[in-house]
């Protein structure tokens, strides 16, 4: 079997490590013509981290991560309104990591070049039509110019390309449009003196915004720690129109404090924090109509990709690895692939719905502290069978007919 993966994201290296873990051939396409992205923090839960493990990766998670000790949710000033203990902290088989975004691809990329080669991973590559029959599924690519690059064939093709999927675009064309939610996320990460254990996670909420802090990553100086922090707000659906779409762009500073001044915490000075911070990213928060099945024939959908996973909770990371476990085992244990892609999506498109940020279960606004954490505890569309090259996105509200 041999599987055409789109997208070189955290969801696509591991499914292409898993797949080759279980002897099956993959090959990975991207369009963008290096490996990119905003270098923000993230947090990998104990069962994600396991997968990684499992990968045998422990070694270099232990050299790029930190291991978060405890889970702190506190109000806006700062007091406490529970504490967990996540990971091998409350006796789990294994730890809850959290290091950069960047640092965690790199360290996939190297193990999927170690391991598949190279000549397995093709940059600039846009997928623009595929076809599928009985025999398997032909991916058809081109270049930035345009032109046409290359012509992959397989036995399944992975879209693990995001939230902006084309793969996704091809299989659900009615299902393409996003509308914006009126709430925003920005994130960033500066050296920090430490705070609380220092290997805690800090969650404080407010009227109408949320802060998360954690360590990422030892500072250059004792005492400090890189700390990656976040803040979502709701910001009205207005604020969007005076900027032009996109999935995440430079943050601007004088947007994100008005929110981040609702927060007085005595041990964490978050305001002093952002304001040191060099680089900052912001992500608008856009929803659409959570699909009804991921996958058509031998095509599939993984990750963000098919289910938008909500920023600055912990979600998109751990459940594309969780995803592409499930997708792996099935596409091992299947007599077909149609039937392992059918395995995997009755076992995690449930799942994907309640994390999705197009599902009506996320919509609980930012509005008070102690409902907001405790609505946090973890956990129409027919495909097309045209074969089409993608047409020029519009930007307009999307359209809920099938």
């Amino acid at each position: 079997m041999k599987a055409v993966i789109i997208g070189c994201g955290i969801g696509g290296l591991t499914i292409a490590l898993m797949l080759r873990q279980r002897g099956i051939e993959c090959e990975l396409y991207d369009q963008a013509n290096v490996q990119s992205g905003p270098d923000v923090g993230i947090n990998l839960v104990p069962r994600a981290g396991r997968e990684l493990v499992q990968l045998g990766l422990l070694g270099q998670l232990d050299n790029e991560a930190l291991q978060t000790r405890e889970s702190v949710y506190v109000d806006s000033m700062g007091r406490e309104l529970r504490r967990n203990a996540p990971g091998a902290e409350a006796r789990f088989e294994y730890p809850q990591f959290s290091l950069r975004r960047g640092r965690l691809l790199k360290l996939l990329s190297t193990a999927v070049q170690a391991r598949l080669g190279s000549s397995c991973i093709h940059f600039g590559h846009q997928l623009r039509s595929f076809t599928q029959d009985e025999r398997g599924v032909t991916a058809y690519f081109f270049d930035g110019h345009g032109s046409h690059c290359r012509t992959a064939s397989g036995d399944i093709l992975i879209g693990a390309d995001g939230l902006h999927s084309s793969v996704r675009a091809l299989l659900f064309p009615h299902n393409d449009g996003l509308r914006f939610t009126g709430r925003v996320v920005w994130c960033g990460m500066h050296h920090w003196p430490t705070f609380l254990t220092g290997r805690s996670m800090l969650i404080a909420a407010a009227s109408a915004s949320k802060l998360q802090l954690y360590p990422i990553a030892e500072g250059p100086l004792k005492g400090q720690y890189l700390t990656n922090w976040s803040v979502l707000a709701d910001v009205g659906r207005a604020w969007e129109e005076r900027r032009e779409a996109g999935p995440a762009r430079p943050g601007v500073l004088d947007d994100v404090m008005p929110y981040v001044r609702h927060f007085s915490i005595p041990y964490c000075n978050a305001s002093a924090l952002i304001q040191a911070t060099r680089e900052l990213w912001e992500y608008p928060l856009y929803e659409r109509v959570p699909l009804l099945q991921w996958s058509h024939g031998r095509v599939t959908l993984l990750g963000d990709a098919a289910h938008a996973a909500y920023p600055a909770i912990s979600n998109g990371a751990s459940r594309a690895i969780l995803g592409a476990r499930c997708l792996a085992d099935k596409l091992a244990d299947a007599e077909h692939p149609r039937h392992a892609l059918f395995m995997y999506e009755q076992e995690c498109l449930p799942k994907g719905r309640r994390v999705s940020t197009g599902s009506t279960a996320d919509h609980t606004p930012v509005t008070n502290s102690l409902l907001w954490h405790s609505s946090q505890r973890s956990d129409t569309q027919k495909p097309s069978n045209v074969v089409r090259f993608l047409r020029p996105r519009s930007n307009a509200s999307e359209s809920r007919s099938s």
